[in-house]
């Protein structure tokens, strides 16, 4: 390889690493946004409506508060697994974005009187059919079974980069798809600007995971 040739790879290599980057920085600047604005919103009004137990606001904060648990606990695996940078980073604001959702979530249940746990199918609350048939700890669309989430524990270095970012992937498309509902469907202002920034965010997050499984030789349909 000539001079020439190595400045060349060099700086295509520089441009990716440069992309990448820039991809992570926009999707942890969206979360960051969305996070702060709903701080500001937390605190429920005597003159609020109170949402029903079974209308969409509750019906989204039960279920998202379940989907999150997940995402929280897949990054707290990886975490340990890997001495990547760049996933534990991703993790590491997946456990905090989505913990600290969740916990909004359940405080808007409880500033309701409303149970935080249903009887009921976790997204019947939606406006269309759910055929979704929960089976080996996978409660609603895109959350990983129970088989998914062992082999997650027993991988090390790259492959558990690998499939954490798979994982994580699907998961943001199941909550992606449960979010858009409730901002289509929910009525109390902070359950719709939290789901809309949750769509917003986690679009972002997507778009960086298929870059990174890239960068690990993973091709991938998103």
């Amino acid at each position: 390889m000539t001079a020439t040739d190595a400045t060349a790879t060099d700086a295509t290599g520089a441009t990716r690493t440069r992309t990448r980057w820039l991809r992570y920085a926009a999707a942890a600047l969206a979360l960051c946004l969305a996070v702060l604005a709903l701080v500001v919103m937390t605190t429920s009004r005597a003159d609020d409506p109170v949402p029903g137990a079974d209308s969409a606001d509750a019906g989204f904060a039960r279920g998202m508060a379940v989907h999150h648990q997940q995402a929280v606990q897949l990054s707290f695996i990886v975490r340990d697994s890997t001495d990547d940078e760049e996933v534990r980073r991703l993790a590491y604001d997946v456990i905090n974005t989505q913990a600290n959702q969740r916990g909004m979530l359940l405080a808007r249940l409880d500033d309701w009187g409303l149970p935080k746990s249903s009887q009921k199918q976790p997204m019947a609350w939606m406006d269309h059919d759910m055929d979704y048939k929960p089976h080996d700890g996978s409660l609603m669309p895109g959350m990983a079974t129970n088989t998914e989430m062992d082999e997650l524990r027993k991988a090390e270095g790259k492959d558990a980069e690998v499939l954490y970012l798979r994982l994580l992937t699907a998961h943001h498309g199941g909550g992606i798809d449960m979010a858009q509902g409730a901002a289509d469907l929910a009525e109390d202002p902070m359950i719709v600007r939290l789901a809309e920034g949750m769509v917003s965010g986690q679009q972002s997050e997507i778009k960086l995971m298929v870059d990174m499984l890239k960068a690990r030789g993973v091709s991938t349909q998103q």
